[in-house]
Formats: C-alpha cells, sequence, structure tokens
C-alpha cells in the first residue's frame, strides 16, 4: 500500500499511528518535498508547528530502520524555496501534495477535511483522519492553584511561580531545573492541547514566539534566537469580581452609567487594571449595552455574549473599522500602546463609540501624557473625558477632563487667554494638571502642588517642541540640578532664570526623557 501524509497529520503526530496499523501488511510511506519545504519553514521561523512536524518525521525514519522492510519511507515531488511559501497562494502547497498522490497512485492521508473533500472532488483517493483529541489536560495547568497567578518554566532553571494576591504577588520556587527536552515535551502538550480543544487557539506565531489562548490560560512559548533559552510563561487570572466589589463612590457610579464614554483605565502590570475593566464590561452589559472587545492577544474573561475581536488581518485598524459597522455601545481596547493603537482608539471614539482604553502607566497622568504628539491636542477632551487609576486592585486615583478657554495659571495677560484642558481630581474637583499649547509646544503643568514649598525633589512641567523637552520648575532658578524620571538618573543640567530646562530631543538625554514622558514616568529634579 502507498500512503501521501499531508502536513496535518504529520503535524498533530497522526501518521505514526496509522504506520503501527498498516507495518505488518507492508506500506511505502511517500513524503511530499512540499511538506518537508513548508515544516522547514515555519522551523526557521520559530513556530511549534514546524518543530513538531519535523520530530514526526524523524520518529518516521526511525520505525522504517526498525521494519526491516515493511515500512518503506521517500520523498516525492517539488520543494519550495522559502521565499515561494511566504508568497504563495492560499491552497498552492495542497495543491502539490494532492498531486504528489496522483502521480503516485497513492492514498492521501489528511486530517483536513477541506483537503479530503477537494480530494474526493478530484477522483484521488483519500482517507480522512478527524484532527487528534487531546484528552488530558497539559501538565503545565498542575502546576496552578488558587493562589497562582502565572508559572515560569525556563530550560535548566527551576520552575517558579508568582503567588497571592493583586498587589501583593510572591515568586516562589515549586519544582527543580528543567532541561530543554522536558519544556520541549511542555511546549508540544500545550500546542496538540490548542489544536483538539474548542477552547484553545493560537493568537500569535512568530519566529522564536508563541501565543496561546488555552481557556482562561494566556501562555507563552519562546526559543532561541528570541530568547536566550526555551521558556514558558503562563498566566491565569485569579479573580472575578464585580463593579460593586470596589465600593464605587454613587458620583463615580453615575459618571460611569450615564456620561463617561472615553476612559482610561491605567496601572502598572499586575496592578489589577484587567480584572477591573471585565467588572466593568459586565457592569455595562447588564445596563442593556452591546458590548464588545478589542484583543491582541485574545485574554479577557468576559460573558460568551460578548464578542472578542483580534486583529483582522494583523491590523487593528481592520478591526475598528468593523466595529464602526457593528455599532456596540462600547468598546473595551485591552493594551493600547502603541500609536496606531491610540490613532484607533480615538477614530472610533470620535466616531460616536464608547471607549475604555487599558494602559500600562506608573500614574493617572501617564495615561494622558501618552496621547500627547500622538492626537491633536484640541481632541484630547473628545477621546477621553475619564482617567481611572488601579493600584493593588483599588483604585487610587479618577481625573476628569474638560476643554475650557482662560488665562493659563502663571500669565497675567487677558489676551493670552487660550483653549486650556483642565484636568481635575473627580472626587473633589481639584485642579491637578493643566494641559495648553503655546506657541508651538504642548505643555503640561502640575498644579496640585503650588501651594507647596520648595523640597528637596520637585516633579516638573513639561512642554515639547519639533526639536527640544522644556522641563519648568517652579522651586528652582539659575541651579544645577540632577534630572530623573522615577528613580532613574537620566542626565545633570542647569535651571536658567526663568525655570526652565532645555534639553535637544536628538541628544541620549532627550531620547530618555521622551520615551519617560510616553511611558507616563514622573520628571523630577532635585
Amino acid at each position: 500500500m502507498k500512503i501521501v501524509p499531508d502536513t496535518s497529520v504529520i503535524v498533530d503526530g497522526r501518521i505514526s499511528e496509522v504506520l503501527r496499523e498498516l507495518e505488518d501488511k507492508g506500506v511505502e510511506v511517500i513524503v511530499p518535498e512540499a511538506v518537508v519545504s513548508e515544516l522547514e519553514y515555519q522551523a526557521n521561523r520559530g513556530r511549534e508547528t514546524g518543530f513538531d512536524g519535523l520530530d514526526e518525521l524523524t520518529s518516521i525514519r526511525k520505525m522504517a530502520e526498525r521494519s526491516k522492510g515493511r515500512i518503506a519511507l521517500r520523498f516525492c515531488g517539488e520543494s519550495i524555496k522559502p521565499e515561494q511559501i511566504r508568497r504563495a497562494k492560499i491552497g498552492l502547497i495542497d495543491e502539490l501534495i494532492r498531486k504528489t498522490a496522483e502521480e503516485n497512485d497513492a492514498t492521501l492521508i489528511t486530517s483536513d477535511k477541506i483537503q479530503a473533500l477537494v480530494s474526493e472532488v478530484k477522483g484521488i483517493k483519500v482517507e480522512y483522519i478527524e484532527p487528534k483529541i487531546r484528552e488530558v489536560n497539559p501538565r503545565i495547568f498542575d502546576l496552578f492553584d488558587s493562589e497562582t497567578m502565572s508559572v515560569h518554566l525556563k530550560e535548566n532553571t527551576p520552575v517558579f511561580a508568582k503567588k497571592g494576591h493583586v498587589g501583593d504577588f510572591k515568586l516562589v520556587k515549586i519544582a527543580d531545573k528543567l532541561s530543554r527536552e522536558d519544556i520541549e515535551d511542555y511546549a508540544r502538550e500545550i500546542v496538540e492541547f490548542s489544536h483538539s480543544d474548542p477552547r484553545g487557539e493560537i493568537e500569535l506565531e512568530k519566529k522564536g514566539v508563541t501565543i496561546l489562548q488555552l481557556g482562561e490560560y494566556r501562555i507563552v512559548i519562546t526559543r532561541p534566537p528570541f530568547s536566550d533559552g526555551f521558556e514558558i510563561t503562563a498566566v491565569k487570572p485569579l479573580a472575578r469580581t464585580k463593579l460593586s466589589d470596589y465600593r464605587l463612590s454613587k458620583k463615580l457610579l453615575k459618571r460611569l452609567e450615564t456620561r463617561a464614554e472615553g476612559i482610561f483605565v491605567s496601572g502598572a502590570p499586575g496592578a489589577g487594571k484587567t480584572t477591573f475593566v471585565q467588572a466593568l464590561a459586565e457592569f455595562y452589559l447588564n445596563k442593556g449595552k452591546i458590548v464588545k472587545t478589542m484583543e491582541h492577544p485574545r485574554d479577557l474573561q468576559v460573558p460568551d455574549v460578548i464578542t472578542q475581536y483580534g486583529p483582522l488581518e494583523g491590523s487593528m485598524e481592520n478591526t475598528g473599522d468593523i466595529l464602526v459597522l457593528v455599532r456596540p455601545d462600547y468598546t473595551i481596547f485591552d493594551e493600547v500602546r502603541k500609536t496606531k493603537d491610540f490613532e484607533v482608539f480615538a477614530d472610533m471614539r470620535l466616531a460616536g463609540v464608547g471607549m475604555v482604553g487599558v494602559i500600562h502607566a506608573n500614574r493617572a497622568i501617564g495615561a494622558i501624557q501618552r496621547l500627547i504628539g500622538r492626537v491633536e491636542l484640541g481632541v484630547i477632551p473628545h477621546i477621553v473625558d475619564t482617567v481611572i487609576f488601579i493600584e493593588a486592585g483599588e483604585i487610587k486615583e479618577v481625573y476628569e477632563l474638560k476643554m475650557v478657554v482662560k488665562v493659563p495659571h502663571g500669565m497675567r495677560e487677558a489676551d493670552l487667554a487660550r483653549p486650556v484642558i483642565e484636568i481635575r481630581d473627580f472626587e473633589t474637583g481639584k485642579l491637578e494638571y493643566e494641559l495648553y499649547s503655546y506657541g508651538e509646544e504642548v505643555v503640561l503643568i502640575p498644579l496640585g502642588e503650588r501651594s507647596k514649598k520648595r523640597t528637596e525633589q520637585e516633579e516638573l512641567g513639561f512642554s515639547l517642541t519639533k526639536k527640544q523637552i522644556v522641563l519648568r520648575s517652579r522651586a528652582y532658578r539659575d541651579e544645577q540640578v540632577r534630572i530623573f524620571a522615577d528613580e532613574e538618573f537620566i542626565c545633570r543640567s542647569r535651571v536658567n532664570s526663568s525655570g526652565n530646562i532645555k534639553i535637544k530631543r536628538n541628544t541620549a538625554a532627550g531620547r530618555m526623557l521622551l520615551s519617560a514622558i510616553k511611558s507616563g514616568k514622573k520628571i523630577k529634579i532635585c
């Protein structure tokens, strides 16, 4: 008997089972060169499917050598160059596989339903095998308990887990060192499970990294050359909360329900942003709102009635175009980070969609700072009207934004009046920051501590021009100072007699400062 396996049965290991059943009768395995080329291409790009397929071909070779002639293995057909695979039209490789089976009068073995149907239409002998279903959960699930948020496996190092609760996690050793072979076994189980379980999906696969979502688990697999060793990181949300668990004031609850339609939820990694956003999504759902999400990868744990969208053809911009047509009342945009993400968020908000964006920032004002330079200053209050800062699973700060025309603080003449974005503490109404244009500059001035006396450290306001960053001090004049971003030292500089420090953007210090400002870090001097 002659058989031609396609990529699907090789990758999931089903062909070995077929050969064990046919060995006594004698079988010739004809592997299309197109399959080998495709697996090689995937492996070179660091994809787990490529390595799994090549491992399976190695197993077939060993079975043939041990079979004493009962299993014959040969390779046949056209090979394909990497650039041809990258540019290949959909179905080209499947067509070459069918051609190999037809020319050799062999039976095509496949787990691909479409491949089987097309082969039947063309009169090619074909045997369809249901995709392999893994009945046992991957062992990595067993490493989690009720207090574990994440587990971390790396070759030749102990296994660690991050345990505790939001705001109070500790890294704990839970197992001895694992070899590369051990890690590869874990990875193979995870990938196989993603193919067989309806809750599993490969969200992203690039050279050296694979990101999967298996139910509530988000798993990242990395390998050299992307990382210096084979590593697996798995994360699981610890808690599901309701908005009522956050003890919101009646004032804030009313704003979220009736007025807030451009919301930034900010905080440091692990602070509890995602948990809060999930609760907010269910809150809007229970209020009769249509809620959707935009995620890459999809890892929010929300009710099934809330549809979770990924990037369409690799682009969140395309996803946004579809969502505008779907017309949800609110869209949760998880991980607004890159400039294009902010542009998509702004475009959808200006189109009338209620938006909730999740942003990494060390403080509430940092989320707003990340908009500066990415969107027009005048539309910021129309994009974001409420900023919620989460720390250790609790709401620490809430800002509201409003555009007014006035003379900015520190200016006297009435003819200097201009549009100013006021950033106020939502609960107290206290003015914390002013954001406005001054010539070609964008100026952010902290006002919450204006009445305090000069201290050893001072948080600075800043403005941005095309060529330089201007830091504004209220306490220091004509002094040499040290500049910090949070606790990271940036450089030394001098404050001029007007209380300004001017640093060129194209210098090392300028680049560090610009990155810190966009990341929401506090710029301080002492």
